[in-house]
C-alpha cells in the first residue's frame, strides 16, 4: 500500500489489507439479533437458579446454557470491540462497544450464581450427579478444577452477583487509558530523514527508533515522551486505580496478594515468577556486555535510550514489504508440517489480518477472535524486520487458537495466558533460525544476530523488568503506602538503573515509559512473555533437531486448549517450566549469540 505523510482514513485503506469481520456478523443487524438472543438467554439462565443440585439433567442443562450464552456474548463483544479498534473515533462502534460491555456485565451477573451454588453441593451429592448424567463427563474437569479448586476464593451468591455488577466499573481505568492513548492523544510533527515534516504516530515512532539518523531518533524520543509528560497525571491516576482494583479483588477473594491471585488462575506457583526475576538478575552482566558492544558498534561516546533499537550493522538495513514478509514467514514455518502450513496460508489469504495503520486505529498488534469463527490479527505494519517478526508472532497466537477451537469443546477451548506466548514466540524462533540458515553474508548475519539479541533483550530482560515493576507497585498499595506520579517514575528509573547499569545513559524521559505501556492494565501478564520465550526457545530447538516426534508433541499442545493446567501441557510438549532450566537455557543461547557477534566484530 502506498505510504503517505499523513495517515489514511479507514475507508481509504484497500479491502485486501483489511480483516473480514463480516465472517462474525455480516451486518450490524445480525449483531443486534444476537444481542436480543443474549437477553433471552439471560432470562432463561435465571430459571436454573437454586435447582442445580436437583438432578444431573438439570445441572447439565444449566452448564450447556452457560456455554451457549458465553459463546453468544463473546461474539457480541469481540465484534463490537474489533470494529471500534478499526477506528476508535467511530461513534457507532464506540456505542456498540459500550452496549457490548454492559451486556457482558449482565451475562456475568446472570451466571454468577452457578459457581457458588455448585460449591454448596456436598461432595457425595456432586459425584452422584456426575454419575447420574453421562453428558456431565465433559464438564468433570471444569467442575473439579475450575470451580472446586476456587472454593476458598469464592464468595456467596449475592456477593458474587455484586462483584459481577462491578465488572463494567472495574474496567474503567483500562478503557480510559485506551481512549486517551489511541483516540485523543496527538503527537507533534517531526522532521524525518529527508528533511520533511511528518506527523509522529506510535507506529512511526517504532520505525524511527530503528533509523540510522540519530537526530531523528532523539527528536522522536523527545516528542513522544513530552506528549506523555503532558498527560502524566491523568495516566498515573488511571494506572493507580487499576492497581487498587487488583488489590481489592485479591483481598475480597482471600488471596494473600494481587500477584498470588493472578497466578492462581494458571495454577502457577509464585516461585516461577520470583525465579524468573532472580535468574535474570544474575544475567544482567551479560545484558550490559551486549549494550557495551552496541555502544562500540554505533561508535558513540554515550549510549542513550533512543540508541537501543537501531540496528548496529547499518549496512544490512532491511526493508521488508508486507507481501515479502508473508512469504518468508510461510517458508520459515515449514518445519511445522504441511497441515500447519495450509492453515497459515488460509489465514494470510482469507481476511484474517488487518494490515496497515489508519487514522484512529488501535496501535500495536494482537490476535483475537471467537470460538465459532476463525481468529483475527490486527497489525500496524511497517516495512521492517521487526514487523515481520510481529506478524509471525501474532499468527502463532492465531493458529494456537485455531487448533484449540477445532479440537476442544467450548468449555476447554481457551488456553491459559501462561502458555499464550509460547506458540507466538516459537514462530519467531523458527523464523530467525530460517533466516540465519539462509544467511552467509557476514554483515547480514551480524544484523540478524543483533536482531535476535534484541528479541532476548526486549522479550526476556525488558518484560522481566516490567514484571518487577508490577510487583513493586502492587506491593506498595498492599503495604498501605501511596502511589503517585513521582513514585511511579522513581521506581521505574531505579529499575532502569539496575538493569542497564553504567552501559546506558538513563535519560530523564524514560522515567515516564510506564505511562505508555498498555499491558500494565492487565496485571501480571508480561512475565509470561519471558517464560513463553524461554519455553519456545527449547521447543523450537526440539522441532528442528528431532523433526516429526517433536512436531507431533507441539501440535498436540496447540490442540490442547485449556484441557489441563499450563505447566502440565508444556511438560507433555517437552519442557518443564516449573524448573529454572528453561530460563537458564534461554540465557545460554543469548550468551552464545553475543559471543558470535563479538567474534564477527573483532574479525572485521
Amino acid at each position: 500500500m502506498n505510504k503517505t505523510k499523513t495517515l489514511p482514513k479507514r475507508n481509504e485503506v484497500p479491502d485486501q489489507f483489511k480483516w473480514k469481520l463480516e465472517d462474525i456478523y455480516a451486518t450490524n443487524s445480525d449483531w443486534e439479533k444476537d444481542a436480543e438472543l443474549a437477553k433471552t438467554l439471560i432470562q432463561k439462565a435465571q430459571s436454573f437458579k437454586g435447582k442445580l443440585a436437583d438432578s444431573g439433567k438439570q445441572l447439565l442443562e444449566a452448564l450447556t446454557l452457560m456455554d451457549e450464552l458465553s459463546q453468544v456474548i463473546e461474539k457480541i463483544y469481540v465484534y463490537a470491540r474489533m470494529r471500534r479498534d478499526e477506528d476508535n473515533g467511530n461513534s457507532t462502534y464506540q456505542a456498540l462497544t459500550d452496549r457490548a460491555t454492559s451486556l457482558s456485565t449482565q451475562v456475568s451477573s446472570a451466571l454468577a450464581y452457578i459457581q457458588p451454588e455448585i460449591l454448596a453441593i456436598e461432595d457425595d451429592r456432586l459425584e452422584a450427579l456426575l454419575n447420574e448424567e453421562s453428558g456431565l463427563d465433559q464438564y468433570r474437569r471444569f467442575l473439579e478444577d475450575e470451580i472446586i479448586r476456587y472454593k476458598p476464593h469464592t464468595l456467596s451468591a449475592e456477593e458474587e452477583v455484586l462483584l459481577a455488577e462491578m465488572r463494567e466499573i472495574s474496567g474503567a481505568p483500562a478503557n480510559i487509558f485506551t481512549m486517551l492513548n489511541n483516540a485523543d492523544i496527538k503527537f507533534p510533527m517531526v522532521t524525518d530523514e529527508n528533511g520533511e515534516e511528518v506527523e509522529l504516530t506510535k507506529g512511526r515512532y517504532s520505525q524511527y527508533m530503528e533509523s540510522k539518523d540519530r537526530r531523528l531518533r532523539h527528536d522522536a524520543f523527545k516528542a513522544m515522551y513530552e506528549t506523555y509528560r503532558n498527560h502524566k497525571n491523568t495516566i498515573a491516576a488511571t494506572l493507580i486505580a487499576s492497581v487498587k482494583r487488583d488489590v481489592f479483588y485479591a483481598r475480597t477473594r482471600k488471596h494473600s496478594s494481587a500477584l498470588q491471585a493472578s497466578l492462581f488462575n494458571d495454577n502457577v506457583d509464585q516461585s516461577v515468577y520470583d525465579n524468573l526475576i532472580a535468574t535474570i538478575h544474575t544475567n544482567l552482566p551479560e545484558l550490559q556486555r551486549y549494550l557495551d558492544l552496541r555502544k562500540k558498534m554505533l561508535d558513540v561516546d554515550e549510549l542513550h535510550m533512543y540508541d537501543l533499537y537501531v540496528p548496529i550493522v547499518a549496512e544490512a538495513n532491511m526493508k521488508i514489504p508486507y507481501e515479502e514478509a508473508v512469504k518468508t514467514v510461510e517458508d520459515s514455518l515449514a518445519p511445522l508440517g504441511e497441515a500447519y502450513g495450509k492453515v497459515l496460508h488460509e489465514g494470510f489469504t482469507s481476511g484474517w489480518v488487518d494490515v496497515y495503520e489508519n487514522q484512529g486505529k488501535t496501535s500495536g498488534a494482537y490476535s483475537w477472535g471467537t470460538y465459532s469463527v476463525h481468529p483475527y490479527v490486527l497489525m500496524n505494519y511497517q516495512d521492517n524486520l521487526n514487523n515481520m517478526f510481529t506478524l509471525a508472532h501474532e499468527m502463532g497466537h492465531a493458529l494456537h487458537s485455531y487448533y484449540s477451537h477445532e479440537k476442544q469443546p467450548y468449555t476447554y477451548s481457551q488456553y491459559q495466558i501462561f502458555v499464550a506466548e509460547v506458540a507466538s514466540t516459537l514462530n519467531e524462533a523458527l523464523l530467525m533460525q530460517h533466516m540465519l540458515a539462509q544467511t552467509t553474508e557476514k554483515e547480514k548475519r551480524m544484523y540478524l544476530l543483533n536482531y535476535y539479541l534484541e528479541q532476548f533483550r526486549a522479550t526476556v530482560f525488558r518484560q522481566t523488568m516490567f514484571a518487577e515493576f508490577e510487583k513493586m507497585i502492587h506491593a506498595t498499595i498492599e503495604e498501605g503506602q501511596a502511589l503517585t506520579v513521582d513514585s511511579l517514575s522513581s521506581m521505574y528509573r531505579e529499575l532502569n538503573v539496575k538493569y542497564f547499569g553504567d552501559s546506558v545513559v538513563i535519560d530523564e524521559d524514560i522515567d515516564l515509559e510506564w505511562a505508555r505501556i498498555p499491558h500494565f492494565y492487565n496485571n501480571f501478564y508480561v512475565y509470561k512473555y519471558a517464560t513463553g520465550f524461554s519455553a519456545a526457545t527449547s521447543l523450537s530447538k526440539q522441532i528442528l533437531e528431532e523433526g516429526e516426534p517433536a512436531v507431533e508433541r507441539y501440535l498436540n499442545f496447540l490442540a490442547s486448549g485449556g484441557s489441563d493446567y499450563p505447566i502440565e501441557l508444556l511438560k507433555k510438549a517437552g519442557v518443564d517450566m516449573a524448573k529454572p532450566e528453561p530460563i537458564e537455557e534461554a540465557m545460554a543461547v543469548f550468551k552464545g549469540l553475543l559471543d558470535e557477534l563479538e567474534q564477527l566484530v573483532l574479525s572485521k
